[in-house]
C-alpha cells in the first residue's frame, strides 16, 4: 500500500509530493525507500534528560567511572549515593565554564541548587551518583548490549541545544555564530518559530566562548528562535527516508514544547517571514512527521508503521529529570524511577517485534544536568564538547556486554544515520566524529559486529511495563526548562 506525503522546502514553498511505501517486508518492518540502508532499516533515538556518566554509571564494572570528585581547593570529596529525584542544578554554558575550570573539572562546589539556582550554593550535593538498584534497566541494557563511556554533547550547554544537536549537527546559524542556552524574551520556557517577535536565543561565538571561567562569560543576544540551517530533515526527505519525532503532550498552548523541530522553519511553518519574525505554524510535516503523545511509538511498532528514523522524547515524569522542590512538589506523587522502565518498555517493544533484526536503538542523555563528572571533555571548537553523558546501544548486531571507550559526540549518532542511508554530511560536527555504526580500523574497539549472526533479543526487566505507560496520563510538565 502506498500513500502520498507532501514535503515542504526550507522557506515553506511547496516542493511537491513523493510516495512512501508502508507495510511489512518479508522479514518485517518498514519498507526502505530511496537509498538502501547499509546496515539498519530503522534507527530509534531515545532522548533522556540531564545525567552525566558518573551520575548513572560511577560504579559500573570496567567502565570509566569514579566515586570521588575534585574540589577547587585541591581537595577531593566522595560521591554520595542518592535517588533519582534530588535537586536540579543549573547547566547553562556559563555553568559549564565554571565547572570545567580550564580542564581541572573542580568547579561544582559553588554551583547553585535548583534549575534556577534559587536554593543557594550546592556545595558537594552535585557530587553524587544514583543508587544502582534504581536504574537496574540501564545496567541490564549495558550488561547485554553496549555501554559507551566517552560520549560528549556537541555543545557545552543545556537541553535546548542538546535536543537541537540531535536533529542536526551543531546550532551554527552563521559562520562562527551558534545558538546556546534557553531563549529569553518570551513566557519562560517557551521557544520556537511561532512565538512572538523579539524572542531571542543566546549567542555563542569564538569571541565570547571564554573557556575556563564562568565569570568571563556574558550572554549575548542571538537570533529569533526559528532557524533555517540544515538538519537531518532535509537530507532524509531528499533521499525519501521516512522519519518521525515523538514528543509528549504539555500544558504549553502552542503545542511545541518540548520539540526540537518547533525551532526549525521547514517543519514548523507553512510560511516563514524572517524579517517580520513571523511563522504561521502548521507546516505539513508538523502533522505527518511529529507524533504526539510520545507513547504513539508503541502503536507504530505494533502496526508495522515505524519510520526509518525516529526520535523519542519522554514525558517529564519518565525523563530522568531531577525534581526541584517546592515548585514541583505536586509531582512527588510520581515515583522517581519511571525513566529506566520507560526506556526498557520501548526497547522491549522493539525487541519482541519484527523490527528487532533491522533496528539500532540509541539511548542517550541530552546534557549533564549540573551533576559532577570527572572526565574533562576535549575542547575541539568554540561550541564544545560538553560534559560526558551516558549512551547505550541496543541491536541484534552489537557485541554483548561491550564497553565502548572510543570518543563519541552527538554528531556520531547523526553520522551513523547519514552513512547508513548514504546521506551527505552537513557540517564539521557530523563529519569529524567517529560514527557509532562502526567501521573502526581496529575491530577490537568496534561496538558492532555485522559478521556475526543476528543475536536473539534479551528482554530488559523493569518495574513498570508498556501497559503502565499506555495508561499513564500526561504530566503536562515541560521536559526541561534549561
Amino acid at each position: 500500500m502506498k500513500r502520498k506525503v507532501c514535503v515542504v522546502a526550507a522557506l515553506a514553498v511547496l516542493a511537491g509530493c513523493t510516495s512512501r511505501a508502508f507495510g511489512p517486508q518479508a522479514t518485517g518492518g518498514f519498507v526502505p525507500q530511496g537509498q538502501r540502508a547499509a546496515h539498519f532499516d530503522h534507527i530509534v533515538i531515545l532522548v533522556q534528560e540531564n545525567r552525566t556518566f558518573d551520575n548513572l554509571f560511577a560504579t559500573y564494572p570496567f567502565a570509566d567511572g569514579t566515586k570521588t570528585g575534585k574540589l577547587s581547593n585541591g581537595g577531593t570529596v566522595a560521591l554520595h549515593e542518592t535517588n533519582m529525584s534530588d535537586y536540579g542544578y543549573p547547566h547553562a554554558h556559563g555553568d559549564f565554564l565554571a565547572e570545567y575550570d580550564h580542564g581541572k573539572m573542580d568547579g561544582w562546589f559553588n554551583i547553585l541548587k535548583g534549575g534556577g539556582g534559587q536554593y543557594g550554593p550546592s556545595g558537594t550535593l552535585s557530587y553524587q551518583y544514583v543508587y544502582p538498584d534504581q536504574i537496574t534497566p540501564y545496567w541490564a541494557i549495558a550488561k547485554h548490549y553496549v555501554l559507551a563511556d566517552h560520549t560528549f554533547p556537541t555543545q557545552s550547554s543545556g537541553s535546548y541545544t542538546g535536543h537541537l544537536d540531535l536533529i542536526g549537527p551543531g546550532t551554527q546559524f552563521a559562520p562562527g555564530k551558534s545558538v546556546t542556552d534557553f531563549p529569553t524574551g518570551s513566557p519562560f520556557p517557551q521557544y520556537g518559530c511561532d512565538l512572538a517577535p523579539g524572542t531571542r536565543t543566546s549567542l555563542l561565538t569564538l569571541a565570547n566562548w571564554a573557556p575556563g571561567s564562568g565569570a568571563n562569560y556574558h550572554r549575548l543576544a542571538g537570533p529569533f528562535t526559528c532557524f533555517t540551517y540544515p538538519t537531518l530533515r532535509d537530507t532524509l526527505d531528499a533521499a525519501h527516508v521516512s522519519w518521525r519525532y515523538y514528543a509528549p503532550q504539555t500544558s504549553d498552548p502552542s503545542g511545541v514544547l518540548f520539540n526540537a523541530f518547533a525551532s526549525i522553519a521547514a517543519v514548523r511553518c507553512a510560511a516563514w517571514h524572517p524579517l517580520a519574525e513571523k511563522c504561521d505554524g502548521n507546516g505539513p510535516e508538523w502533522t505527518t512527521n511529529i507524533s504526539t503523545p510520545e507513547k504513539n511509538i508503541f502503536s507504530d511498532i505494533a502496526h508495522g508503521t515505524l519510520a526509518q528514523v525516529s526520535w523519542v522524547i519522554p514525558d517529564w515524569v519518565n525523563s530522568d529529570h531531577s525534581v526541584d522542590p517546592p515548585q514541583n512538589a505536586a509531582h512527588y506523587r510520581f515515583p522517581v524511577d519511571y525513566g529506566p522502565s520507560w526506556v526498557a518498555s520501548v526497547v522491549n517493544a522493539i525487541g519482541t517485534s519484527t523490527y528487532w533484526k533491522s533496528t539500532l536503538i540509541v539511548v542517550v542523555w541530552d546534557d549533564w544536568g549540573g551533576f559532577y563528572d570527572h572526565v574533562a571533555p576535549p575542547q575541539l571548537d568554540y561550541q564544545g564538547l560538553g560534559f560526558r553523558v551516558p549512551m547505550l546501544l541496543v541491536s541484534a548486531h552489537v557485541k554483548k556486554g561491550f564497553i565502548a571507550h572510543s570518543q563519541f559526540e552527538f554528531g556520531s549518532i547523526l553520522k551513523c544515520i547519514e552513512d547508513n542511508w548514504g546521506l551527505k554530511h552537513l557540517s564539521i560536527w557530523d563529519t569529524r566524529p567517529q560514527s557509532i555504526c562502526g567501521g573502526f580500523p581496529n575491530f577490537a574497539v568496534d561496538p558492532l559486529d555485522y559478521a556475526m549472526p543476528a543475536r536473539a533479543f534479551v528482554p530488559i526487566p523493569a518495574k513498570f511495563t508498556k501497559q503502565f505507560f499506555l495508561r499513564q496520563p500526561p504530566s503536562g510538565v515541560p521536559v526541561d526548562t534549561e
